[in-house]
């Protein structure tokens, strides 16, 4: 991923995480030879999880010893903000995928989808899309889907949490959101569909509308949610639209919280976010302050959470975001 390898590199030369020894070894090596592998493998770093492409928000990053602890967010819990378009249902349940299948939308009202919300509160079973990298014998199930391959078996079902979920905002048609441009061709649909017979020889995929005028506008709104590791929340919206009658894709999806990492610490013992912006800007040569750290150290610094050893000596043991 490439924010983890800008990271390492910025890492790698920083007296906050390296030892004096090792940036003087970096240094005489030279800046273009300290980037390769050599540069690197002095302090090991990972992160926490991933983001869908879609998505942006809290990203854990642990540091040396930090990284043996990053396993402790995989199944910690998250919140996220999302926005769904409802009248269309899309191959990766998200903006990013394909049009499969339009459907009815203007019938769908708030109180509706305040009402269908219920459904998905509390321990709930989720079946995860089948566009995604989960793995079932051996082959990732988005395999299946685009080769036309029957599926051996039924996508197993995982029970999740969802501790919170609450409509937020109402956008409906007022908004700049339109379904995705491409759609997936014939030949796509029938081996999406003859994957998914496998498992039910029902399965079908068709229109249940026809196409809007181009000046019509669907129905948007926006969810908040604390939810266990492990749960998609492209399938909470996928579902939910089903609910009530309709289809929808999520359209924008921001991780707000990841365990005690937040966009804004709000309880006791959070930790803030930096800003990627810090990072960005970050380099090499960037203007050092009184204190002898650079703006993004400090930040760090300042919302760190120490694993092992000491903030300024040569311990490289930390978990960061």
């Amino acid at each position: 991923m490439s924010i983890v390898h800008d990271l390492q590199q910025l890492i790698a030369r920083s007296k906050l995480f390296a030892t004096a020894d090792k940036l003087e070894e970096i240094k005489k090596r030279g800046k273009n030879k300290g980037k390769g592998k050599r540069g690197r493998e002095a302090i090991k770093i990972g992160q926490g999880g991933t983001l869908d492409p879609l998505a942006d928000g809290v990203l854990v990053i642990g540091v040396g010893k930090g990284t043996k602890k990053l396993s402790d967010f995989l199944n910690c819990t998250k919140e996220y903000q999302t926005t769904c378009l409802l009248g269309c249902e899309t191959d990766s349940y998200d903006s990013e995928g394909s049009r499969v299948r339009l459907a009815p939308w203007k019938h769908v009202t708030e109180e509706r989808v305040r009402e269908a919300l219920k459904q998905y509160t509390g321990e709930i079973s989720q079946t995860p899309p089948i566009f995604s990298a989960l793995k079932m014998d051996g082959k990732p199930l988005y395999e299946y889907a685009r080769q036309g391959i029957p599926l051996p078996r039924p996508i197993e079902p995982r029970n999740v949490t969802v501790h919170a979920l609450e409509l937020v905002e109402w956008k409906g048609r007022d908004h700049g959101f339109r379904w995705p441009e491409k759609s997936l061709s014939e030949e796509g649909k029938k081996a999406m569909e003859k994957a998914l017979k496998g498992v039910d020889e029902n399965t079908e995929i068709k229109d249940d509308t026809e196409p809007p005028a181009a000046d019509e506008v669907p129905t948007a709104f926006v969810l908040k949610m604390t939810v266990s590791g492990g749960t998609y929340v492209r399938s909470i919206v996928h579902d939910l639209a089903h609910a009530v009658g309709s289809a929808g894709h999520v359209v924008t999806l921001s991780r707000t919280r990841q365990g005690r990492f937040a966009m804004e610490a709000t309880d006791s013992g959070d930790y803030k976010c930096i800003p990627w912006e810090v990072f960005e800007k970050a380099t090499d040569g960037e203007e050092v302050g009184e204190d002898g750290w650079s703006k993004w150290e400090q930040e760090v610094m300042d919302n760190l959470e120490i694993v092992e050893g000491t903030i300024a000596g040569t311990s490289s043991s930390k978990v960061a975001t």
